[in-house]
């Protein structure tokens, strides 16, 4: 059969993902801090973008854009051939100061929280950082006033610069005394003296080295908290403690006693300084109860007022004066401006409707707490506000709200079912919390073990299997019946 070329007309249908629609996947799967960082880029890189005055609750994307093809008025330049009387600086002007209202707005001294009569006016306390004193710091200053000079000192600046965070030294003797041109002998002499410093502990090579400073800096060298630490520290770990007794011929009472004491020790003596900075969760969303119902208001706080920049806005829709690549660059970012208000916009009403949905579906959680929790799949939510679901899994992920019961991530509401003895089913999140509460109830000389947890779960009507109460337990990080055990 010959082959021949031909021209046919087929119609058909595909998904095309346009540039503005990634923009828009974009946007909704981002977190509220990520998304303050990408309007904050774009007010840097788009000049018609700029930051404006709060949009009242009815103004949406499309009111926007109307506004932003209507002509202004008035344009923000003056006409270039006006004439200017030349300024010569002689004490010209002076006449026309308004002195005491520019005295009134000088502040000859103080702070800026000096200007603030009221006291909701000053600025908070917590944006008033300050740097937080290192390990390292504190463990210079202290060597600023030991008696190590010379060839000690450099040695000891190079101990110091070698601890972590923890406290602990990261590099060996033979580095040390390579990197500084001594000894290996003259460096342990100088650790040995940086040992000493505060906090006990620092400086030291492993956890046990460390420990036993410790004691030693309590008095405690000689008695039988260091001989287990030099000679049972595995049997410890692994609570062998009628073992360690038998072998060193004492009471158990008195092993008890000696591991009390090695546990209320420091394994991290740079702990108190770290450095690791706090970052508070902004919540998204919040749901308040008012009259009986819960209602849901979107937080726009700390989130940028975006709108076109009325001086391109006019120069545009004016139509002259500009030369056509000018035209088409201005046109181009006018696009992208007014995507991206409409991109934010839609963002924040997904949010909103599936957070309205969620508080339909677990209106018992809001009144009554976690253990009223329902089972609840993205399939539910997704045919309640007519999305798909790959949208809900967007919008819920790094979005927090703040409800009656707490502060929470949206993606806690969707939860398993877990059968009941009665035929009904509960979320697992709401079998957690209750393990979580058997766990703390039980005896710290005899804790429960998974499977006497499955038959109290029995008992309250919750159906489970011992490896799932193993599963749960992990994910809570609650360690098992023998790591619980505490026999003082």
């Amino acid at each position: 059969m010959a082959l021949e070329m031909r021209q046919q007309l087929k119609l058909s249908q595909q998904l095309v993902m346009t540039p503005q629609l990634q923009q828009a996947i974009k946007l909704l799967q981002l977190s509220r801090m990520e998304l303050v960082d990408l309007v904050q880029q774009e007010l840097e890189e788009n000049p018609l973008l700029e930051e404006g005055a709060e949009l009242s609750e009815e103004a949406t994307a499309e009111e926007e854009i109307e506004r932003i093809r209507e002509p202004e008025a008035t344009t923000a330049v003056d006409a270039p051939n006006e004439s200017l009387p030349e300024v010569s600086g002689e004490n010209e002007g002076l006449g026309d100061i308004d002195w005491k209202t520019y005295l009134d707005g000088y502040s000859l001294g103080g702070t800026a929280a000096d200007n603030f009569e009221e006291d909701e006016d000053r600025p908070s306390y917590e944006n008033l950082l300050t740097r937080r004193t290192t390990l390292g710091d504190h463990l210079l200053w202290q060597l600023g006033l030991s008696p190590l000079v010379g060839h000690r000192r450099i040695i000891a600046e190079e101990i110091i610069g070698n601890i972590d965070d923890d406290g602990y030294l990261q590099s060996t003797l033979e580095e040390i005394a390579a990197a500084t041109g001594h000894a290996p002998e003259q460096v342990e002499q100088v650790l040995q003296r940086v040992q000493q410093f505060d906090p006990p502990g620092v400086a030291c090579r492993d956890l046990r080295e460390c420990l036993l400073i410790q004691l030693r800096q309590l008095g405690m060298a000689g008695t039988l908290v260091e001989t287990l630490l030099l000679h049972h520290a595995t049997d410890i770990e692994n609570r062998r403690y009628p073992a360690i007794a038998r072998a060193l011929g004492v009471s158990l009472d008195e092993v008890l006693g000696a591991t009390k004491v090695i546990s209320g020790l420091e394994p991290r003596p740079g702990r108190p300084f770290g450095q690791d900075d706090v970052h508070y969760i902004v919540p998204d969303i919040f749901v308040h109860k008012i009259d009986g119902e819960y209602i849901v208001v979107l937080n726009d706080e700390g989130l940028p007022n975006l709108r076109i920049n009325s001086f391109y806005r006019s120069a545009l829709s004016g139509g002259s004066g500009i030369d056509q690549k000018a035209g088409e660059y201005i046109q181009e970012k006018m696009r992208g401006a007014v995507w991206l208000i409409k991109s934010i916009h839609q963002r924040q009403r997904t949010i909103y409707k599936v957070t309205k949905s969620i508080v339909k579906f677990q209106r018992e959680f809001f009144e009554n707490g976690i253990e009223h929790l329902k089972p609840l799949v993205l399939r539910d939510v997704a045919e309640d506000i007519e999305m798909h679901e790959s949208t809900i899994s967007r919008v819920t992920t790094s979005k927090y709200v703040q409800t009656p019961q707490g502060l929470f991530e949206l993606k806690y509401f969707f939860n398993s079912s877990i059968s009941t003895t009665e035929g009904d089913s509960v979320a697992s999140e709401s079998v957690k919390s209750r393990i979580k509460e058997i766990i703390a109830a039980e005896s710290p000389r005899k804790p429960l073990s998974d499977q006497k947890i499955v038959e109290l779960l029995r008992d309250k009507g919750i159906d489970i299997a011992r490896r799932t109460v193993t599963k749960y337990r992990e994910m809570l990080g609650v360690g098992s019946s023998t790591e619980r055990k505490r026999l003082f």
